[in-house]
């Protein structure tokens, strides 16, 4: 997860994870243009959080608490990694 310390969207991100007992990379972009350029073309968007499962981008928060009110977050999260 692409994230920065002070977005209340990755706080909520970075909660929900922890909430499900999931281990997570966390690529902290604050002040950190090579990072961030590199989130914008793995992610093709400019904001935080940039969210992968895996290898599939999920998205930002919205999406990741979208797939988790749908159920459809846990079958994700144990699909082997390839």
């Amino acid at each position: 997860m692409y994230a920065t310390r002070a977005c209340p969207f990755c706080t909520m991100a970075r909660r929900l994870l922890s909430a499900k007992g999931v281990e997570f990379e966390e690529i902290a972009v604050d002040g950190k243009p090579d990072l961030r350029r590199r989130m914008e073309r793995e992610s093709g968007r400019h904001t935080v959080p940039q969210i992968f499962i895996g290898n599939m981008h999920v998205g930002g928060y919205d999406e990741l608490a979208r797939l988790e009110r749908a159920g459809r977050l846990d079958a994700l999260l144990e699909e082997p990694t390839p």
